[in-house]
């Protein structure tokens, strides 16, 4: 599946709509969309009415020292993973003025597959206030898609703002 920028675009003014009549900010914690999601949100203006902030969180290290997840976490679960994905969910909704937090993480290749976890496997999380206040899991979803890195980036964004929209309707 193609996703294009204008897609991107139309996703991002949904979820702009949605947040903006809650009165809420998001933030998100990116892995492998390296900040990807936070740029397709702040590239519409007035974007820091519902907008709160990212973390890039590249390295295993990173997600440690910004989101506060642990290398035991990291090294049981595996850096793509579900577990992984609902941590960075709540590390990043802690660590921000946000009302809602959305978290990915995933491997867009060309390598470092394997049969258990292939290229194009994804785990995206989104959680709110109410979750992490009433101790909460995140909603957690893992998606597989098909395609070369910048098709499989592409398509996280898309999916990952869908998705996030899907939960606040």
């Amino acid at each position: 599946m193609s996703v294009t920028d204008a897609q991107l675009q139309q996703m991002a003014s949904r979820l702009a709509e949605q947040l903006q009549a809650r009165n809420w900010q998001l933030t998100t914690a990116e892995s492998l969309t390296g900040g990807w999601i936070a740029k397709v949100c702040t590239e519409l203006a007035g974007s820091s009415a519902w907008f709160d902030g990212a973390f890039v969180t590249y390295s295993p290290q990173a997600k440690q020292s910004m989101l506060g997840l642990t290398s035991e976490l990291l090294q049981d679960a595996g850096i793509v993973s579900e577990a992984v994905a609902a941590a960075m969910a709540r590390g990043a909704l802690q660590r921000s003025q946000a009302s809602i937090s959305l978290a990915v993480t995933g491997l867009a290749g060309p390598g470092g597959g394997t049969a258990l976890i292939p290229v194009g496997t994804v785990c995206c999380a989104c959680m709110t206030c109410d979750q992490l206040a009433r101790n909460q899991p995140p909603h957690v979803t893992t998606w597989h898609f098909q395609g070369e890195r910048d098709v499989i980036r592409r398509q996280t964004v898309h999916h990952s703002l869908l998705r996030l929209c899907d939960i606040l309707a």
